[in-house]
């Protein structure tokens, strides 16, 4: 996608004719152009509200557009981020389902890199296997600073990475295409095998690849900047395929499960674009690649495994796996010297049953960090809510053979999942976990995402990094 930007008040000239111009409107305000404002406001009574529009054709000796498109942007005092992401995107799909290819939008100042980053959201479709490939916007007029509109193609590009990788199918997106992609991202990078994970001790992780025909990969990226401020550890959940083990899921539910390493995908997304803005903060992006099936090796209920750190893991559920192969993700980011640890993961049905589809959970043993996160989020466009971490819930995970259970009873699951991979966690280093297993991946569309892989934690991540 190919993005113009002006500087002054006319956003087109009469030699740069688009397909269509989208101007932006508040409730009881009017576009300031005679014609235009005749017909919608006056004669069909448009009133701005938000996410409604009308699109209308448009001569050329009115404004340099083939069409127009008015969305309303609901009332002036209660515009932030969000109604912009969701109005630029109900732009751009109206765009490409009328087969245009140019857009330019006039809105109001001060948004350039939330609708830079839009426009991607709002085009994105995943068709590599289909016959009928979708329509696309190859370029955008922006007005206003480039700076901030170079920001947002970046972030929409690292959620285009993300997005594709969660949506592929597993057979595509392995373990060791995860280590491919990570090669190529053109930093720092080591891919260890599972010799190299078993001298390391990491008994967890490589127990739950043990069912699976696919190699796991554990992989690590390193983005190095002289005298950093912070040094910062970001792990994402790698499973590219969860048949739940033993504990086999129903066949329904393991339909979207190559996107338990939604995870891995979004801190690939994020350090593919780390580089790009020189942030003064050392980054290790670390990934647990594997898969969780049924075989002759597969680990079984009753199996008691050692961690990194030496910690014993009754295993009471095999389909509870994504925590024990973060346990030596946790373990080995600890012992690298970070200051922070944040960790991203599908981790819980018990986070979907209590926050839905509308928000992430979040905790971790740092006020501060946790706080910090919640707030990025929100001004990225990405809401988590903390969960408790009252030691009570460890209650359910005592095993009377091993250190910890991986799994226990019903009830405060997502909690209990926290406090079992806090047991990784050294003391000296802060923590904050993700639990996105109900944002990362649409069953319908929700606000400006289609159904399908969100790339959830992009922007938040990014935006923590580099602020």
């Amino acid at each position: 996608m190919e993005f113009k930007i002006v500087q002054n008040s006319e956003i087109l000239s009469v030699n740069d004719v688009c397909d269509i111009l989208t101007i932006g409107v508040f409730e009881g305000e009017k576009t300031g152009i005679e014609k235009i404002d005749n017909l919608v406001f006056n004669e069909d009574k448009f009133e701005g509200k938000f996410n409604k529009t009308y699109l209308l054709p448009c001569c050329c000796d009115i404004l340099p557009a083939k069409k127009v498109l008015v969305v309303g942007l609901g009332k002036k005092e209660d515009l932030d981020g969000q109604k912009i992401r969701e109005a630029v995107v109900k732009a751009i799909k109206k765009a490409i389902q009328i087969k245009s290819e140019y857009v330019a939008f006039k809105f109001p100042d001060g948004y350039e890199d939330v609708i830079a980053e839009s426009c991607y959201i709002g085009d994105y479709s995943f068709d590599k296997y289909k016959s009928e490939k979708a329509h696309h916007i190859k370029k955008v007029c922006l007005q206003g600073d480039e700076a901030k509109v170079k920001k947002g193609q970046i972030f929409g590009e690292a959620m285009q990475l993300t997005r594709d990788l969660a949506n592929e199918p597993s057979e595509y997106a392995t373990p060791s295409k995860l280590a491919e992609v990570a090669d190529g991202l053109g930093l720092d990078v080591k891919i260890y095998d599972r010799a190299e994970c078993e001298k390391m001790g990491m008994g967890a992780f490589l127990a739950v690849a043990r069912g699976s025909l696919q190699e796991p990969k554990f992989i690590h990226l390193t983005y190095s900047c002289p005298n950093p401020k912070k040094k910062v550890a970001i792990i994402g959940k790698g499973l590219c395929f969860d048949s739940g083990g033993m504990n086999l899921k129903p066949a329904a539910s393991m339909m979207t499960m190559r996107d338990d390493m939604s995870g891995a995908a979004c801190v690939l997304g994020v350090m593919s674009k780390i580089k790009e803005f020189h942030p003064n903060v050392e980054v290790h992006g670390i990934i647990a690649a594997c898969e969780n099936m049924i075989g002759p090796k597969a680990y079984r209920q009753g199996d008691i495994l050692t961690a990194k750190n030496g910690k014993t893991i009754e295993i009471d559920n095999t389909d509870a796996e994504g925590r024990v192969t973060m346990a030596d993700a946790l373990c080995y980011a600890c012992e690298l010297g970070v200051d922070e640890v944040i960790d991203i993961a599908t981790l819980t049905g018990a986070c979907m049953v209590a926050l839905g589809t509308c928000a992430s959970g979040i905790m971790g043993n740092d006020k501060e960090l946790i706080s910090n996160i919640i707030k990025t989020g929100n001004n990225s466009g990405e809401r988590y809510w903390e969960m408790p971490m009252f030691e009570d819930y460890f209650t359910s995970l005592k095993s009377e053979i091993a250190d910890m259970k991986n799994s226990g009873a019903r009830w405060g699951g997502a909690s209990a999942a926290g406090l079992f991979l806090k047991n990784f966690v050294t003391d000296n280093v802060k923590w904050a976990h993700l639990d996105i297993a109900g944002t990362a991946f649409l069953e319908k569309p929700q606000k400006e995402f289609i159904k399908g892989a969100t790339g959830v934690g992009v922007r938040t991540l990014l935006n923590y990094i580099i602020n």
